[in-house]
C-alpha cells in the first residue's frame, strides 16, 4: 500500500467510526439531551475533518495525473477539464476555492507522508527530503489533517497565515510556528486547555501573528503580498444575480472604504451633514425607500458609469464596453415575449429591451429565419469584428458541451479548417470555441461537422477513436437562449 493510500485508508476509517457514533447518538431524535446534542455535533466535525482529509489526498492524486508534462494526455484535459482543480469542481460540485484548498492540503499531506516513511524507515536526510517536499514546514500541519485533529479549513489558514521562508525566517523558524500552532489548535479542541476549539478564522490570526513575531522587519515584503493577492473575480448565481467579489490590500481598501462610507455613512447612524447641501444630501440618504446594500451597489455602478462616459479608453482601452440585448423578432414586435442580456442566463422584459436600446453603449440584435450576413469567403482568413458579434449571438459562448466560458472568452474557429480542408470565413463556417477546447480540438483530432436541416441542433462534435472508438457524435447545441427563441419549432414563438 502506498503512503498516500495509507493515509486515505486511515482518515477514512475514522470519518467511518465518527459517522457509527453518530447514528447511535443520533437514535432519539429530537429527544437527545444537551449533552448528547453537542456530542453528535461533535461526531459529524470529526467525522467532516476525516472525510476532508480523504478527499484532500484524493485531490493530491488528482494533480499528480494531470502534470503539465503529460500534456494533454494528463487526467483533467483528457476528461475534458482545463485544470486539476475544474476537474475536482467538477467531480465535487464545490467552488473553485474549495478545489484548491483541498489540492494544497493534498500537498500537506503527502508531506507528512513522505516524512513518516523515512521516520519509519530510519532515514536522516533533512536536505534531501526537504527537497521532496512541496513545503516541508507544514508537514505537522499534514499529520494533524490525516490524524482528523484538524480541519482542512484550519490547515489553510495556518498555511496562509505563516507564509513561507524568506530573508530571516528560515524553515526550521516555520517548522516550530506551525507545530505550536497545531499543537493549540489540539488542545484546545480537545479542552486540556481553556477557551474552547479555534476555528478557522482564529488560527489564521494566530498564524499571522507568529509570522510578525518572527519577521518583524518583513513587513515591506508582506505588504508586497498582500498587495499580490489582489482580485476581482465574478460568479453567476442559480438565481440569475451575479456576484463579485473584490479582494483589496489595505491601502486599496482605505480608497473604497471611504468611498463606501459617503455612500452609505448616514443611513449607518453615521454623519448627517450638519450644514449646507450636504445635510440636504444626508436627509435624502435617509429617506430613500432602497436598503443600505441598494444604494452601496446602485452609488458604485454610477461612479463606474461615470468614469466610462468621461473617459473610456483611459478605463478598458479602445473599445467601450457594449451590453448587447438579444430578441426574436417575433417578440420584439408583438411586445408579448422576452429579451436576453448576452453573457446572462435570465431572460428580460421587451420593456427592458427597449430601455436598453435607447441608451449609449447598446447593441440590439434581433434574430429572423434569415441567414446571418457578413461572409468573407476566402478573402480574409480571421473572423472580424461584426462577425464575431454574431458568433457570439448566435452560439452564446464556447459551443463545446457543458463549457461555461462566456463569448468574450473565445475563439473564432473554422469548421472546415482554412488551411487543411480550404474552409471559408463565413458565419456558416464559423463557430466559437474557448481557448482550452480550441486548442483540444485541432491537437487530440477531434472533427466538427454541420447538420444543416435542423437550426438548433447544426453542430456536433465527433470524438478521436481512442476516446470513443465508435466517434459517436456529441451535440453541441448553441447556448443562445434568444435564438432558442426565434427558432424553436412549435414552441413559445415562431421565427419571422
Amino acid at each position: 500500500m502506498t503512503s498516500s493510500a495509507a493515509t486515505f485508508s486511515t482518515t477514512l476509517e475514522v470519518a467511518l467510526k465518527a459517522n457509527a457514533r453518530l447514528g447511535a447518538e443520533a437514535a432519539g431524535g429530537r429527544g437527545l439531551s444537551d449533552s448528547a446534542l453537542l456530542a453528535a455535533q461533535r461526531s459529524v466535525a470529526e467525522a467532516k475533518r476525516s472525510l476532508d482529509a480523504c478527499a484532500s489526498v484524493l485531490a493530491g492524486e488528482v494533480v499528480r495525473r494531470s502534470s503539465v508534462e503529460a500534456g494533454f494526455g494528463g487526467l483533467a484535459r483528457k476528461e475534458g477539464f482545463r485544470t486539476p482543480e475544474a476537474l475536482i469542481r467538477g467531480v465535487t460540485g464545490s467552488t473553485a476555492r474549495e478545489a484548491t484548498t483541498l489540492i494544497r492540503v493534498g500537498s500537506m499531506l503527502n508531506d507528512a507522508d513522505l516524512l513518516n516513511n523515512a521516520e519509519t524507515a530510519g532515514i536522516d536526510d533533512t536536505a534531501g527530503l526537504a527537497s521532496m517536499m512541496t513545503e516541508p514546514w507544514l508537514a505537522a500541519v499534514g499529520r494533524a489533517v490525516a490524524a482528523g485533529a484538524l480541519s482542512v479549513a484550519g490547515a489553510e489558514a495556518i498555511r496562509t497565515g505563516l507564509g513561507r521562508p524568506g530573508p530571516g525566517v528560515t524553515t526550521e523558524d516555520l517548522t516550530a510556528a506551525a507545530t505550536k500552532l497545531v499543537a493549540t489548535a489540539t488542545e484546545r479542541a480537545a479542552g486540556t486547555t481553556p477557551g474552547g476549539a479555534l476555528d478557522a478564522e482564529q488560527l489564521l490570526r494566530l498564524a499571522r501573528t507568529a509570522r510578525d513575531d518572527l519577521d518583524a522587519a518583513g513587513i515591506v515584503e508582506r505588504e508586497r503580498q498582500r498587495r499580490a493577492l489582489r482580485s476581482f473575480r465574478r460568479w453567476k448565481r442559480d438565481d440569475g444575480m451575479t456576484r463579485y467579489t473584490w479582494d483589496l490590500d489595505p491601502e486599496g481598501a482605505a480608497l473604497i472604504d471611504d468611498v463606501y462610507d459617503k455612500l452609505t455613512s448616514p443611513r449607518r447612524g453615521g454623519p448627517r451633514f450638519t450644514t449646507g447641501p450636504e445635510q440636504a444630501r444626508a436627509e435624502q440618504i435617509i429617506a430613500d425607500t432602497r436598503t443600505t446594500e441598494q444604494l452601496a451597489s446602485d452609488g458604485m455602478l454610477e461612479l463606474i458609469q461615470l468614469a466610462l462616459d468621461t473617459d473610456p479608453q483611459s478605463v478598458v482601452g479602445v473599445n467601450r464596453p457594449a451590453v448587447r440585448v438579444l430578441v426574436a423578432a417575433t417578440d420584439l414586435t408583438d411586445r408579448t415575449g422576452r429579451g436576453w442580456i448576452e453573457g446572462q442566463d435570465y431572460p428580460v422584459s421587451i420593456a427592458t429591451v427597449e430601455r436598453n436600446a435607447c441608451l449609449n453603449g447598446i447593441e440590439l440584435i434581433v434574430f429572423d429565419d434569415r441567414p446571418l450576413p457578413v461572409n468573407l469567403g476566402r478573402e480574409q482568413r480571421f473572423f472580424n469584428r461584426a462577425q464575431r458579434r454574431l458568433l457570439a449571438a448566435r452560439d452564446g459562448g464556447c459551443a463545446w458541451p457543458d463549457c461555461d466560458r462566456p463569448p468574450e472568452w473565445t475563439e473564432a474557429h473554422h469548421i472546415r479548417w482554412w488551411e487543411r480542408d480550404g474552409g471559408t470565413t463565413d458565419i456558416d463556417n464559423g463557430i466559437l470555441l474557448c481557448r482550452h477546447h480550441h486548442l483540444l480540438l485541432h491537437d487530440e483530432g477531434w472533427e466538427i461537422e454541420t447538420r444543416d436541416h435542423d437550426p438548433l441542433a447544426r453542430f456536433w462534435l465527433i470524438p478521436p477513436r481512442d476516446i470513443d472508438p465508435t466517434q459517436t457524435p456529441r451535440p453541441m447545441p448553441s447556448k443562445s437562449p434568444a435564438l432558442n427563441d426565434a427558432l424553436t419549432p412549435g414552441g413559445r414563438h415562431h421565427a419571422t
